[in-house]
C-alpha cells in the first residue's frame, strides 16, 4: 500500500497504512455498536444509519487534520480501481435472473417502472431546480445526481462507479451522499409504517395476494437449501474469482478504452476512451454471467456479504476526502432530492393503481431501488421474514442496472446542463 507524501500533507497521519488501519477500527467500531443490544445504542441507530456515520467519521478526520485524504492513496488506486470492481463482481454473481422472473411479470413491472421513474425523476427535479434556483443544479450537480441515480437504481457500488466515470469532485459526491441517506431513509421509514397497514391497503384496492402466499413458501425452501457454513476454500475461491476478474477487466480495458478513442468518433460523448469505464462494465457483465452459472452457489458462503464489507471500505475511503464544512453551501439539494424522489413515488404509485398490485409490490419495487440490497430486505422481511431474500434479490438485481441506467441519467443531465 502506498504511503501518502509527508511533505505536501499537514496531516498528523501521514502513512497510509496506518491511514487504512484507522478506518477498518472504526468501521469495526461502527458496525459493532450498532449490532449491540444496549438501549442507547439501538436508540441512536434507529435515527442514524450506519452508513451515514461510515461516510462521515472519516469525513471527520479529514476536517479536523488528522489524516489527509486528498494526498492519500488508499482511495485512488486501491479502493476505487481495486475494491469497487471487486464488489461488483461480488454482488452481481448472487443475481438469481430465473429466480426473479418466477416472482411474477406484475412484481417485476413494478421494479422496473421504478427504475424508470427514478431516471424520469431526475430529469423533471433538475429542470425544475434550473428554472426555480439555477445556483443549485450549476457546476457539476449533473454528475452528482448520475451518482445519486446509481444509489438510488442499483447501490453504493454503482453510485461511486458513476463518481469515478464523471470525475465528480469529492464534496459534490459528499453532498449526495447526505441527500442519499436522509431523504431515502425517510421514505424507508414511511414505507415500513405503512407496510404494517398491507392488508388493509390490499383490501382497499381490491390487489390478489395469493401469488405472495406462494412466494413465500418457495423462498423459504430455496433459502434452507443453499445456506451453508464457509469453509476456507469457499473463501479462497470468492476472492480468487472476484480480484481475478478485476485483473482481467484493468488489462482489458487500457487497449479497449485506446482503440475506441482511435477508431469511434463518439467514443468521448459516451466516456468509452476512459479505461475506468471499461474496469466497472466487464467487472458488472462478468458477474452477471457468473450469476448463471455455479458459481452463484458461493453466496451461500458469503460472497454478497464479502462484497458488501469492500463497499464499505470504499465507502469510508471516499468521506475522508469530503470537507464536512462544505456540505452546508448547497441546502437547496434537499429540496432537489425531495422532488426527485417524489417523481419516483408519484409515477410508480399511479402504475400500481392501474395494475392493481399488493402493496407489498409497491414497496419492494420502490425500496429495492433506492435502497438497494442493504435495506430492501428489511422492508421485504417487515411483510414475512422469509420475504426478505426477495427483497435481497431485486435489490442485487439493480447492481447489474444500477451502472448503464444512471450512466444514461448522467448524459441526459449532462447535455442540459450545457
Amino acid at each position: 500500500m502506498a504511503v501518502a507524501d509527508p511533505a505536501t500533507s499537514t496531516a498528523l497521519i501521514t502513512n497510509d497504512i496506518v491511514v487504512f488501519g484507522l478506518i477498518a477500527a472504526t468501521l469495526g467500531v461502527v458496525f459493532w455498536s450498532e449490532s449491540s443490544p444496549n438501549r442507547v445504542f439501538r436508540r441512536f441507530y434507529a435515527v442514524v444509519p450506519a452508513l451515514l456515520l461510515c461516510y462521515f467519521i472519516p469525513g471527520i478526520y479529514n476536517s479536523i487534520g488528522l489524516i489527509d485524504g486528498a494526498n492519500s492513496k488508499l482511495y485512488n488506486p486501491i479502493a476505487s480501481r481495486v475494491l469497487l470492481p471487486a464488489a461488483l463482481v461480488l454482488l452481481t454473481l448472487t443475481i438469481d435472473l430465473k429466480g426473479v422472473l418466477k416472482l411474477g411479470p406484475k412484481l417485476l413491472a413494478m421494479y422496473a417502472a421504478a427504475s424508470v421513474s427514478v431516471m424520469v425523476g431526475a430529469v423533471v427535479a433538475f429542470l425544475i431546480m434550473q428554472w426555480l434556483h439555477p445556483a443549485t443544479v450549476a457546476g457539476d450537480t449533473w454528475g452528482g445526481m448520475a451518482a445519486l441515480a446509481g444509489s438510488w437504481i442499483g447501490g453504493g457500488a454503482n453510485m461511486v462507479a458513476m463518481k469515478e466515470v464523471f470525475g465528480v469532485d469529492e464534496t459534490t459526491f459528499g453532498q449526495f451522499v447526505v441527500v442519499d441517506v436522509s431523504v431515502g431513509y425517510v421514505w424507508m421509514a414511511i414505507l415500513i409504517f405503512f407496510a404494517g397497514r398491507a392488508d388493509a391497503i390490499d383490501a382497499r384496492s381490491g390487489a390478489d395476494t395469493r401469488a405472495i402466499e406462494d412466494l413465500k413458501r418457495r423462498l423459504a425452501s430455496y433459502q434452507a437449501e443453499h445456506a451453508r457454513i464457509a469453509t476456507l476454500g469457499d473463501l479462497m475461491m470468492i476472492v480468487g474469482i472476484a480480484f481475478g476478474i478485476v485483473g482481467l477487466a484493468h488489462a482489458v480495458a487500457q487497449p479497449a478504452a485506446a482503440w475506441f478513442a482511435a477508431n469511434v468518433s463518439w467514443a468521448r460523448q459516451v466516456s468509452l476512451h476512459e479505461p475506468f469505464v471499461w474496469v466497472v462494465v466487464l467487472a458488472t457483465l462478468a458477474g452477471l454471467g457468473l450469476s448463471f452459472t455455479r458459481v452463484r452457489q458461493l453466496d451461500g458462503a458469503g460472497a454478497s456479504k464479502i462484497g458488501t464489507l469492500l463497499l464499505y471500505i470504499l465507502i469510508a475511503s471516499i468521506g475522508m476526502q469530503m470537507d464536512i464544512a462544505a456540505l452546508a453551501d448547497k441546502p437547496w439539494l434537499f429540496a432537489l432530492g425531495v422532488i426527485w424522489i417524489s417523481v419516483h413515488i408519484g409515477l410508480l404509485w399511479l402504475l400500481g393503481r392501474l395494475l392493481r398490485v399488493p402493496f407489498f409490490y409497491f414497496a419492494l419495487g420502490s425500496q429495492s431501488n433506492i435502497g438497494g440490497p442493504a435495506s430492501a430486505p428489511v422492508v421485504a422481511s417487515v411483510f414475512h421474514p422469509s420475504l426478505a431474500p426477495v427483497g435481497a434479490l431485486l435489490g442485487a438485481l439493480g447492481y447489474a442496472t444500477g451502472t448503464l441506467l444512471a450512466y444514461i441519467v448522467g448524459i441526459t443531465l449532462r447535455a442540459l446542463a450545457t
